[in-house]
C-alpha cells in the first residue's frame, strides 16, 4: 500500500534535479516530432512532457484521495506542506521562476483542494443519519 506520501514530490524532485545540474536548460526544446495524419506535425516539448507527467501523478493522487483511513489526513496535511514549501521555492529560487514550475505549482495546489474535496465527500457518504426513536 501506498504510504501517506503526497507522490507530487516526485516530480518535484526531478524539476529540482533537472534545473539545479543543468541551469542553461530550454524548457522549450523539442522532445519529439510527431506526424499527425492531418498532415500537422506535433512538437512536443521537454516543459509540456514534464507537465503531462505531472498530471499522470496528479491522477493517482486523486486515486489516493478516494480512501478513508487514519493516513488520508497525514497525506492531505503533507500535500499542503508540500504546496507551501513548492510555493516559497517559486517565490524564492531563480530556478523555479518559470512557467513550468508555476503549472507544476497549480497542479499541486489542484492536488490539495481535490484531496481535500473528495475525502469529505466520501466520507458524507459514509455518515448515516438514524431518525430519533423518540
Amino acid at each position: 500500500m501506498l504510504t501517506p506520501v503526497p507522490l507530487l514530490i516526485i516530480p518535484l524532485a526531478l524539476f529540482n534535479i533537472v534545473a539545479f545540474l543543468t541551469p542553461s536548460l530550454d524548457w522549450s526544446a523539442p522532445l519529439a516530432l510527431v506526424s499527425m495524419l492531418s498532415g500537422a506535425q506535433w512538437k512536443i516539448t521537454l516543459a509540456e512532457a514534464f507537465i503531462a507527467t505531472c498530471l499522470l501523478v496528479l491522477f493517482f493522487e486523486i486515486l489516493k484521495s478516494t480512501r478513508i483511513s487514519s493516513r488520508s489526513l497525514i497525506d492531505h496535511l503533507l500535500s499542503i506542506l508540500l504546496f507551501g514549501v513548492s510555493l516559497a521555492e517559486f517565490l524564492l529560487v531563480p530556478q523555479a521562476g518559470n512557467s513550468v514550475f508555476a503549472l507544476m505549482l497549480a497542479v499541486m495546489l489542484l492536488d490539495v483542494m481535490t484531496g481535500f474535496s473528495v475525502s469529505i465527500r466520501v466520507a458524507q457518504r459514509d455518515l448515516s443519519v438514524r431518525p430519533d426513536a423518540g
